[in-house]
C-alpha cells in the first residue's frame, strides 16, 4: 500500500505531534511523579538532570545527526547574551519543577497558560511594543480565569502558587529577552543551537546552587537508588524526555504555521491536565475547571487578536 505525498506528509506531522505531546506531558507528569510521589524532593537537581541531558544530546544531534547547522558564537558579547538567557531559563524550570511538588498538574498548567499576559506586559515594559486594544482585552479572562481557578482549587498551596507564577513570569521574561539581545542578523540562533550554549550554562549554575540548597542530595539519592532499584532509570529517561520535547518542539514549529502551533499549544495544556486528574487522582471543582476554560479561551482569543490586528 502506497500513500500520496501530502498524505506522507500528513502522516508525518501527525507522528511529530504526537511524540510532541508524548514527551512534553511525559516530562511533567514525570517531573510531578518524582517530586512528589517518590520522595526526590530536589527540584534544582532534577534540572540540572535535565540540563546536562540536553547538553549532551543537543552536541550529538547537531555534530554527529546534522539535524540543523552548527551556529558558532561569534563574540563575547553575544556569549555574555547566551548566559543571561540561560541563567533566566534556569530559574523558569526550577521555579516550575518546585512548584509541582506543592500543586497539582492541572493547576500547574492553568497558572502556565497565563504566559501570553506576562510576554505583552513585559514587552510593553521593556520594549514599548504596543498591541491594539482589543489584544490586551482578551487577556482579561486570562487572568481572571486563574484567579476563580485559585479559589476553586482544593489543592491550593501559596508557596507553590508564587513559584508557579514567578516561573510563568519568568518565561515570558526569557522570550522578550531573547527577542532584544539576539535580535541583529549576526546574532540569532535557531532553538536547537540556543539550547546547545544555554544547557552546559545552565549546569555550571544549577551544580553549585544544588550543593547549597540542596546539600544531602547525592546522599539522599543514593539511599532512594537502594530502596527503589529504577530510580536511576527514571532520572534517565525524564531527563531524556527534557531533551525531545525541546527538539520536537523545534521541528513541529518547522513544519507548521504559527497558527496550528497555537492551536496544538493550547490543546497539550488540556491533555495534560485531563491526564494528570486521572493518573493522580487529585481532587477538581466545577469552579477550578471553569477557571481553566476561561483562562485557555482567552488565550484563545489573544492569539486570534494578535493575529488579527498584527
Amino acid at each position: 500500500m502506497s500513500f500520496s505525498a501530502p498524505k506522507k506528509h500528513n502522516l508525518f506531522l501527525l507522528s511529530l505531534v504526537i511524540l510532541w505531546y508524548s514527551s512534553n506531558i511525559g516530562v511533567l507528569l514525570l517531573n510531578k511523579y518524582l517530586l512528589s510521589n517518590y520522595g526526590f524532593r530536589f527540584p534544582i537537581f532534577l534540572t540540572m538532570c535535565h540540563m546536562s541531558a540536553c547538553a549532551i544530546l543537543s552536541y550529538f544531534s547537531i555534530a554527529f545527526l546534522k539535524i540543523v547547522p552548527l551556529q558558532p558564537i561569534k563574540s563575547k558579547s553575544q556569549f555574555l547574551k547566551i548566559a543571561t538567557l540561560s541563567t533566566v531559563f534556569c530559574g523558569s524550570v526550577v521555579g516550575g519543577n518546585i512548584s509541582l511538588r506543592f500543586l497539582p498538574v492541572s493547576f500547574n498548567q492553568a497558572v502556565g497558560a497565563t504566559t501570553p499576559f506576562f510576554t505583552a506586559l513585559f514587552a510593553y515594559l521593556m520594549t514599548l511594543k504596543r498591541e491594539a486594544w482589543v489584544t490586551y482585552a482578551a487577556l482579561v479572562p486570562v487572568v481572571a480565569g486563574v484567579v476563580i481557578a485559585s479559589g476553586g482549587e482544593p489543592g491550593f498551596h501559596l508557596y507553590g502558587f508564587i513559584m508557579c507564577i514567578s516561573a510563568t513570569a519568568a518565561r515570558a521574561f526569557k522570550s522578550v529577552l531573547q527577542g532584544i539581545l539576539l535580535s541583529s542578523e549576526g546574532e540569532k540562533l535557531n532553538s536547537m543551537n540556543l539550547m546547545l550554549y544555554m544547557s552546559p550554562i545552565a549546569v555550571i549554575v544549577l551544580l553549585p546552587t544544588a550543593l547549597v540548597m540542596e546539600p544531602n542530595v547525592l546522599e539522599v539519592t543514593l539511599s532512594l537508588a537502594k530502596q527503589h532499584k529504577f530510580l536511576w532509570l527514571l532520572l534517565i529517561i525524564n531527563s531524556s524526555m527534557a531533551y525531545s520535547a525541546n527538539l520536537l518542539n523545534f521541528l513541529v514549529t518547522k513544519h507548521t504555521s504559527a497558527l496550528t502551533l497555537q492551536v496544538l499549544g493550547n490543546a497539550k495544556g488540556a491533555v495534560a491536565v485531563v491526564i494528570s486528574i486521572l493518573l493522580f487522582r487529585n481532587p477538581v471543582t466545577f469552579i477550578g475547571i471553569a477557571g481553566y476554560t476561561m483562562t485557555v479561551m482567552g488565550v484563545a482569543a489573544y492569539g486570534e487578536a494578535k493575529r488579527r490586528f498584527r
